[in-house]
């Protein structure tokens, strides 16, 4: 495993605007047909842990190509996915899902939305303040 392929954040809510982008259906088949799944409809919010979980993060958002998604005619804006592994702590417990980064304007640079199948939460036993890890595997 590659150490700078990995970062812990902690979980936070939000403003819950991602909920709608997701449940938009151009988004769930766009999904669908690039990561494989359809991902439940809302994100998980994550700040990177520390300041080199944010150094990392900042190096992968720029080095990593990632997966294109592009809106639907009329549709929101444009994304780009990183296909990760989700855990918590030393849990031996991993998620298949993917980081969604909004192709915005001013777009929070330590602010990552992750999707999944599931409901992370629920699925990880998760809540605001938790630590958890995202290893970046494409």
């Amino acid at each position: 495993m590659n150490a700078h392929r990995k970062i812990n954040g902690v979980i936070f809510s939000d403003l819950g605007q991602a909920s709608s982008f997701m449940a938009l259906d151009w988004v769930q088949s766009a999904l669908q047909e690039s990561l494989g799944f359809s991902p439940f409809p809302a994100t998980l919010n994550v700040h990177p842990e520390t300041g080199e979980d944010l150094k990392i993060w900042g190096m992968l958002r720029r080095d990593l190509e990632g997966i294109p998604l592009k809106p639907s005619a009329g549709g929101f804006c444009s994304a780009r996915l990183f296909r990760v592994k989700i855990s918590k702590g030393a849990e031996r417990v991993v998620v298949n899902g993917a980081v969604l980064i909004p192709e915005v304007t001013d777009y929070p640079r330590d602010k990552i939305e992750v999707v999944a199948a599931t409901r992370l939460k629920d699925e990880l036993a998760l809540q605001d303040g938790d630590q958890l890890t995202l290893e970046f595997v494409n």
